[in-house]
């Protein structure tokens, strides 16, 4: 399929059905785990017959990587995986979050925390989950909005979470995330002036008709947060579906110490994008073996109920299966 680059300006057209999206994000190369995710959401796209969105979600701007901007595209194209718009950079759409913040300032859903990341360790009187970080304590949340004007200190704006909505997980089934054990009152907007993924990925999505959120399922407790977000903001909510991730033999998720897995890496020593898709298509279970594989002839091999449940372990001699030694 051509790619359609087009940009995106408004709101999604209120005929289009179903609206998907790709969001991956510039804070260092794509590997094969990103790509195995990716693969996921374009096939339940393209036999949707959905409208895909291609994303970048380049905010977090002291780990973005401006060559991983560029190089996003290129692993997408060379994989074969097109999209209906994009791309679109959250860095240019923050008049709209901040006009959020306000909403959710107005209605005292926010308030101003001045708490230090060592402040809440300090503060933690229970282990967690090293990606979530501890609970926090609600230290500053007797502030109300307006006492941000007289803190005269750096402060982030933190969401007061007064329940955990229960959500059906496309993959997954019913799930349910105590946030008051899982990372409690979130952060919305960092004391850099930037927004946080929370907020910024609840505006786009809204914005864009998004119905389909497919993502690596590290993010299921992000979801109940942005559950929240959606009923601050009076808007509907999309289907979230998490899929288990790709992970080294160390059981860990997939990083530099388990060897070069990125798709540059793998590109310039001549695999090729079938030979990569025919691994991942194993790893979903849609093929008996490991052998290449096009797009075209994978489309009609997807189905979510082959998918196995836990995290994909990348070994060695998978690697060398499509004739690649990190």
């Amino acid at each position: 399929m051509p790619h359609a680059e087009r940009r995106y300006n408004g709101a999604m057209n209120a005929s289009t059905a179903t609206v998907a999206r790709l969001a991956p994000s510039p804070t260092g190369a794509q590997h094969i785990g990103n790509a195995r995710t990716f693969l996921l959401v374009w096939l339940a796209a393209r036999r949707a017959n959905a409208r895909l969105i291609l994303r970048i979600e380049d905010i977090d701007s002291p780990r973005v990587k401006p060559e991983a901007v560029a190089q996003i595209e290129e692993d997408l194209r060379w994989l074969g995986l097109d999209w209906d718009v994009g791309p679109i950079y959250q860095t240019q759409r923050l008049p709209l979050y901040e006009q959020a913040l306000s909403q959710l300032r107005a209605a005292e859903r926010v308030y101003p925390c001045t708490c230090s990341r060592s402040d809440i360790a300090n503060a933690a009187s229970a282990p967690h989950a090293d990606h979530e970080g501890p609970v926090y304590p609600r230290t500053c949340a007797h502030r109300r909005a307006a006492d941000a004007e007289s803190l005269g200190r750096p402060f982030a704006w933190r969401f007061r979470v007064d329940h955990s909505p229960a959500f059906v997980d496309g993959f997954r089934g019913p799930t349910y995330v105590d946030l008051s054990q899982v990372g409690g009152d979130f952060v919305v907007w960092k004391n850099s002036a930037t927004p946080a993924y929370q907020l910024a990925v609840v505006v786009d999505d809204a914005a864009m008709g998004v119905t389909e959120v497919i993502r690596g399922d590290d993010l299921v407790a992000s979801t109940p947060r942005q559950l929240l977000l959606y009923e601050a903001f009076g808007w509907s909510a999309p289907r979230f579906t998490h899929v288990p991730l790709v992970v080294g033999t160390d059981g860990r998720r997939l990083a530099k110490r388990h060897g070069d897995t990125r798709l540059a890496a793998l590109r310039h020593a001549g695999v090729s994008a079938p030979a990569l898709l025919g691994l991942l298509a194993w790893s979903c279970g849609w093929l008996d073996t490991i052998t290449p594989i096009t797009l075209p002839e994978l489309l009609p091999l997807f189905r979510w109920q082959t998918l196995p449940p836990s995290a994909f372990m990348l070994r060695p001699e998978y690697l060398k299966a499509i004739g690649y030694e990190p």
